[in-house]
């Protein structure tokens, strides 16, 4: 991914701003994909937030922890761009199928093994699509990315306690999910 837009940028500017996110780039890429659910998507949301961070060079390098305030900043962006443009819901990635995934399957596993983790991977998948919005990223930054309730509770500027009852609510709603979807023979 190309950092910057154009070569016009300040050079010792834009190679500061260069060495301080380039680090993060694949990573914010990987959570914007997971956001969003489509590599343009989070392909623009992860420029947009580079676009809006390079002015504020200066205030990065004075940032402590740069990759937890650069996730608050994506998933602010992200959800102030949801608000505006109204989108549906997201839709979930098909090659984070590792995400869902509880052992590699070592590649001997015979055909009707492979077959059944392939539905229950669709069928977490399906599961996963139908959560709201809000369930979708806080089961995203705790449970697989795994942030710690405290990161969670500085980036999205809410209380531990709602944020374990909001978890533990997306929880037992992707449960009733794959409960009232069981897996096809």
């Amino acid at each position: 991914m190309k950092i910057f837009p154009s070569k016009k940028s300040e050079g010792g500017s834009a190679a500061r701003f260069d060495a301080l996110v380039r680090p993060h780039i694949s990573y914010l890429y990987r959570l914007a994909y997971r956001f969003c659910g489509n590599p343009e998507d989070a392909e623009d949301l992860v420029q947009d937030l580079l676009i809006k961070l390079f002015p504020r060079c200066t205030e990065l390098e004075a940032v402590e922890r740069l990759r937890p305030w650069l996730v608050t900043s994506l998933y602010r962006m992200f959800v102030d761009g949801t608000r505006r443009q109204k989108r549906s819901p997201l839709e979930l990635i098909d090659d984070e199928v590792a995400f869902y995934e509880t052992a590699d399957s070592g590649g001997g596993e015979s055909p009707d093994h492979e077959l059944a983790e392939d539905q229950r991977i669709e069928q977490l998948q399906g599961a996963f699509e139908r959560l709201s919005e809000d369930h979708r990223v806080l089961l995203t930054l705790h449970d697989i990315e795994g942030y710690r309730l405290v990161e969670l509770e500085k980036m999205l500027d809410v209380p531990v306690g709602t944020l374990k009852s909001r978890i533990h609510r997306a929880r037992a709603r992707m449960r009733k999910l794959l409960a009232s979807d069981p897996p096809k023979p």
